[in-house]
């Protein structure tokens, strides 16, 4: 059995337990982490999205103003409260972003990175 905790919104993995979980340890998981875990069946295939062929190739119509608006929304954030973790950036900076009319500069997606725990990759 594969037991994964993830987080809330962006659903990235916390954590995962695999072999024989005990009863226990299963309640503590529910109890705690409620709808976040998932219970994956030993013979399940997991397979990493981005080693897909099919992300490689829509991965290439995606710019990176929709990514920002996919990893905003995710996290549950608006535009204002985004631009407020950024460090006084405005709504309208943000919408700018997300819709092409203003870059991402390595700086602003170095924040973003950090922000939402993944690749500063996925902004440049």
């Amino acid at each position: 059995m594969l037991a994964v905790v993830k987080k809330p919104h962006t659903k990235t993995t916390l954590f995962e337990i695999k072999g024989n979980i005990p009863a226990g340890i299963m309640e503590y998981l529910h109890r705690e982490f409620g709808q976040n875990v998932e219970i994956v069946d030993e013979n399940e295939e997991l397979v990493n999205i981005f080693d897909t062929h099919w992300y490689k190739a829509i991965k290439k119509t995606i710019s990176s103003g929709d990514t920002l608006r996919i990893y905003r929304q995710n996290l549950g954030l608006t535009q204002t409260e985004l631009g407020q973790k950024l460090g006084k950036f405005t709504r309208q900076k943000i919408s700018d972003m997300e819709n092409n009319k203003r870059s991402i500069s390595k700086a602003v997606a170095k924040k973003l990175s950090r922000i939402f725990d993944v690749q500063i990759e996925r902004f440049l």
